[in-house]
């Protein structure tokens, strides 16, 4: 069986995991995330990260052609970026949509999302696991779906 292909999408400031309120985000540099993503699931992954909200736009309109879904962290574009939610829905393919702290149980801007209505499921609050549990949705619903 052929492997699946999955983005991994990172916004703004993800750049800085590990140094970033590590009493929040963790440890882990953002490599070290991507590296352990990859270790952890069957399909075959691609990482982007990106602070500008265009570029990662740009990157959403790949999936359409070049995966087979994706998993995307908007970081702080979450509670704002329609253009974003606007991408997913355009590209007709599952996103997930993950975020390593819990989003509901902090300040209340962050209890918002304006992309999670676009994709599949919204994992929040299980670290970076959650990026592995989101590959895994994608994997699922692309094989239930076939």
């Amino acid at each position: 069986m052929e492997k699946l292909r999955i983005l991994v999408i990172n916004g703004p400031n993800l750049n800085l995991l590990g140094v970033r309120e590590p009493g929040i985000y963790g440890a882990m540099t953002l490599d070290d995330v991507n590296r352990f993503i990859s270790e952890s699931v069957d399909s075959e992954t691609e990482f982007f990260q990106s602070n500008h909200e265009g570029a990662i736009i740009d990157k959403i309109h790949e999936v359409r052609d070049k995966f087979d879904g994706c998993v995307i962290n908007p970081g702080a574009y979450t509670h704002y970026s329609y253009a974003i939610y606007d991408a997913i829905r355009a590209v007709e393919k599952p996103f997930v949509e993950v975020h390593i702290s819990d989003v509901d149980n902090r300040e209340e801007f962050r209890k918002i999302s304006v992309t999670a209505p676009a994709c599949i499921e919204k994992i929040s609050g299980h670290g970076v696991k959650g990026y592995v549990e989101g590959v895994k949705k994608i994997e699922e619903y692309v094989n239930s779906h076939k």
